[in-house]
């Protein structure tokens, strides 16, 4: 393919590709390109994201380069939106070369992004769950539920979900689209029920302010909380005390300090990195009677794991069309000439 035609990824396609693979698989395989970009960790640029907040929501620019690839991803949040038709959350990326700063992807991420977060959910348990815990509370029955569920089923063997939302109307969409998934699923009517049994605990909740989705009254030892929806200053789920007793992983401390959980906390409080415990360089779960805390925020890298992932992909499978994105002059010095001659061949 020529440099100026990039692959684009619609929607229609994402859907297409992700339904050909199944998307149990996809998440499983982008978790396994996560783990291994985590485990290479010093070789990539690292940034906070750059946030554009407003009344109402979030823009954000979330950007990363291993020094071969350069990858960015553009996302919104806003939970107001839902009461408008809209979604929350929308985004999309693009893939480029370092060398020439040519792209060489570009594709929806709305879709990706669901199933990346929910891959890092996943492969954050699998080093962080109680062992053998096959029941998982979902807290938050919202767009993310399903893809959490299913990750979670696929990666870390869960097979007992227990939903809760505060809109039961979400809940019912949640365990109708499960069904026949392998799942069990039960609908339950406030969090403490939905948390019964639950080795896993995960909170995927949309508003935007301090939120106690947890008590601390009702986290028990033995636990594993994986804490989704607290991803931008001034947002959180969990009680401060629930923090206080556990131990905390995150992605990149000097965002997730800003956004996460942990924003509840002193500044120095300590936290471990996900990709020490990967690599061996830090303990994961140390005490079948600890509670781990997954303070997960969102972090470029796993946008890049994604990107890098479809990309692979499209060796093989159809789903992208070309797009026409870079100026190709006969000479690259003359691209006002590039224009004339369209000029002339208008007329």
């Amino acid at each position: 393919m020529s440099l100026n035609i990039v692959p684009f990824v619609s929607v229609d396609n994402m859907m297409k590709l992700v339904l050909h693979l199944g998307p149990e698989r996809v998440m499983t395989e982008i978790a396994a390109y996560i783990e291994a970009d985590f485990k290479r960790w010093e070789s990539f640029d690292k940034t906070p994201r750059v946030a554009s907040h407003s009344d109402v929501g979030v823009i954000e620019l979330m950007p990363t380069s291993d020094g071969e690839m350069y990858g960015f991803k553009y996302v919104n949040g806003h939970p107001k939106n839902t009461k408008e038709g809209l979604q929350t959350v929308t985004a999309f990326g693009l893939l480029a070369e370092v060398d020439t700063g040519y792209p060489i992807l570009l594709t929806e991420m709305t879709i990706l992004t669901a199933l990346r977060t929910a891959a890092m959910s996943a492969l954050a348990a699998k080093h962080l769950a109680p062992k053998g815990a096959t029941t998982m509370a979902m807290i938050g029955n919202g767009a993310q539920a399903e893809f959490q569920a299913l990750a979670f089923k696929a990666i870390c063997g869960v097979s007992h979900v227990r939903l809760y939302d505060l809109d039961p109307t979400a809940t019912a969409k949640c365990s109708r689209n499960l069904a026949g998934s392998g799942l069990q699923v039960t609908s339950c009517k406030s969090a403490e029920e939905a948390m019964e049994g639950a080795g896993i605990i995960t909170t995927c909740t949309a508003d935007k302010q301090l939120a106690t989705i947890l008590t601390d009254n009702m986290v028990g030892s033995g636990v594993h909380i994986n804490a989704v929806g607290g991803d931008c200053p001034g947002k959180t789920e969990l009680h401060k005390d629930i923090l206080l007793r556990s131990q905390i992983f995150v992605e990149y401390p000097p965002q997730t300090r800003i956004e996460g959980e942990i924003q509840q906390l002193d500044p120095d409080h300590p936290v471990t990195e996900l990709w020490q415990v990967m690599t061996g360089a830090a303990t994961g779960r140390s005490d079948p009677r600890q509670i781990t805390l997954f303070d997960s925020v969102g972090f470029a890298i796993e946008d890049f794991s994604a990107l890098r992932y479809i990309h692979d992909q499209l060796e093989t499978l159809p789903y992208s069309e070309p797009l026409d994105m870079i100026a190709d002059p006969d000479d690259p010095r003359d691209l006002y000439g590039m224009l004339l001659r369209a000029q002339a061949k208008a007329a």
